[in-house]
């Protein structure tokens, strides 16, 4: 394949890449699409099947997909300055609109902007749930193999019952999911009526803000909802750095501004230590982004053959899609005020039969909760 990468100056890099930045409300799919707008249908610096190949392989990888995808997209037409520039214009926008909103609704907000945190705040477990149907994989019940059906049932519900219940152990849940998988994968397969077992493992400021940063951005495979459980058991349950609302809040947040969800831990990192803490956190969740980039892109083709790489996935992938539909267990717990029960029902309406997107129900669920609590609703504590 041609050298490409001459086409596109780190001037060019720096404005598109930030338009996207900016632009890029929707999460991983809308990043995707205008990805692909831009780098395969309109400039052609990648063609369809490396864009497409990309995808698959930053969906390997543990962390936010998207945000690989825009950072591998960025050192293919520029190399690693380009990654380091395309990576961080995606990124900077969203960071700087959420920590913003996070001064906002962290302070001592007027009523209306507790009124629509909390109207908010109440839908969404109901956009964790979208997020976890929409990752279940057309016709996986007709895989051939009964075992491969009865492994990723397992996985999945092992996911689900983890994110509700685990906290910062989810980690070690789909760590052992993937090993489990690999081993399962190299053993004989069972003879016809036997069943084949699996088993799941469970089981200052600083320190402990960097450790739930980087459990974010290093540790988290699936990405996306699969970091909230993470961060909501060390920002509320074991360092109390936020209320369950506020943390409901952030959540909220992440979806509503441009970029990815990542940005979520942003603001927990704001309720922990400020600015400060919002931009280290961000720092450091982002970082093995950039590094899995800069370090093995030119490697992808090789990650994506290993049988041993697709077999570890192949256990974790429904095991993260069970603990983003379990994390909507602890979000829809932390309602305190009935009136956020029925924001979260409409809310279901919109994005499991209606199908809408998660902007908009969030955008209906806060205007919801402004206009109740104005007809004399009681804000939650």
């Amino acid at each position: 394949m041609p050298d490409i990468r001459a086409r596109a100056g780190l001037g060019t890099v720096l404005r598109q890449w930030g338009r996207i930045g900016c632009v890029g409300f929707g999460g991983p799919p809308a990043h995707i699409a205008l990805l692909r707008k831009l780098c395969v249908d309109e400039r052609e610096w990648l063609d369809a099947r490396e864009f497409e190949d990309a995808i698959a392989a930053c969906n390997l990888l543990p962390g936010p997909a998207s945000t690989q995808l825009a950072i591998f997209c960025a050192w293919r037409v520029r190399g690693r300055a380009g990654a380091l520039v395309g990576g961080a214009a995606f990124i900077l926008p969203g960071l700087v609109a959420i920590l913003a909103l996070a001064a906002l609704f962290l302070g001592d907000p007027p009523t209306w902007v507790r009124a629509a945190g909390a109207g908010a705040g109440a839908a969404v477990a109901a956009v964790a749930l979208q997020a976890g149907t929409s990752l279940v994989p057309p016709g996986w019940q007709r895989a051939p193999q009964q075992s491969s059906r009865r492994r990723w049932l397992a996985y999945l519900l092992l996911g689900a019952a983890a994110a509700a219940t685990l906290g910062p152990w989810l980690v070690l849940l789909l760590i052992g999911c993937g090993l489990a998988e690999l081993v399962a994968q190299r053993l004989p397969a069972p003879r016809p009526g036997r069943t084949l077992a699996v088993a799941g493992l469970g089981g200052g400021v600083l320190a402990p803000l960097v450790w739930t940063a980087l459990k974010v951005g290093a540790l988290s495979y699936g990405g996306g909802f699969v970091i909230i459980p993470l961060m909501r058991a060390d920002a509320v349950d074991r360092h109390h750095w936020m209320t369950a609302a506020e943390f409901l809040n952030a959540v909220a947040l992440g979806q509503i501004t441009p970029g990815p969800v990542v940005h979520t831990v942003a603001v927990v990192g704001y309720a922990a230590a400020g600015v400060a803490g919002g931009l280290l956190a961000a720092l450091v969740a982002f970082s093995p982004s950039f590094a899995f980039i800069l370090l093995g892109a030119d490697r992808f083709d090789r990650l994506r053959a290993n049988r041993h790489v697709r077999a570890f996935l192949d256990g974790t992938a429904p095991a993260a899609i069970g603990a983003i539909l379990g994390s909507a267990v602890p979000l829809a717990m932390s309602l305190t005020a009935l009136w956020q029960f029925a924001v979260l029902a409409g809310a279901v309406v919109l994005t499991l039969v209606l199908r809408r997107g998660p902007v908009l129900t969030l955008s209906a669920a806060a205007v919801a909760g402004v206009l109740l609590v104005l007809v004399g609703a009681p804000l939650p504590h």
